[in-house]
């Protein structure tokens, strides 16, 4: 597993290839463009493989994933409702590295989903744009390029 501030570089860079490439379709063939959705397809569906596999390897599924979250949730609210002893107990060395493990393992399920989402903002827009060629094409009676 990369460390955080690896997977946070990359879904920067990701984001800014996700842009120019997007960019670039301004000036392509319908061909090209279509041709670069199909990449774009492939390369969505191994991020979401990469998540599905993230959450597999951390032996949850989605909905468990929402209950945890909910859980966490409830028993955040708890904490801060705990007196300064109960607290105290928490803060053992061996609890708090576990919590260290959890939290930055939820935090790189958490990157894979967003490098994910950013696969599928990619092929949505080069979706739009194909589909707003298309319908310029038949306003103006133009074949596709």
């Amino acid at each position: 597993m990369k460390p955080l501030s690896e997977q946070l570089s990359d879904l920067s860079v990701r984001a800014k290839k996700a842009e120019e490439a997007i960019a670039a379709t301004r000036s392509e063939t319908r061909d090209r463009i279509v041709a670069r959705r199909d990449e774009f397809r492939a390369s969505a569906a191994a991020a979401a493989d990469r998540v599905d596999q993230d959450l597999k390897g951390a032996g949850a599924t989605l909905e468990e994933q929402w209950k945890a979250l909910k859980d966490k949730v409830a028993a955040d609210l708890n904490r801060l409702k705990t007196n300064i002893s109960e607290r105290q107990v928490e803060r053992s060395v061996h609890r708090l590295a576990d919590r260290a493990t959890r939290k930055e393992n939820e935090a790189c399920v958490a990157i894979d989903f967003a490098l994910a989402s950013i696969e599928d903002a990619k092929l949505a827009v080069l979706d739009a744009v194909i589909a707003k060629r298309e319908a310029d094409d038949a306003r103006t009676g133009g074949g596709a390029q």
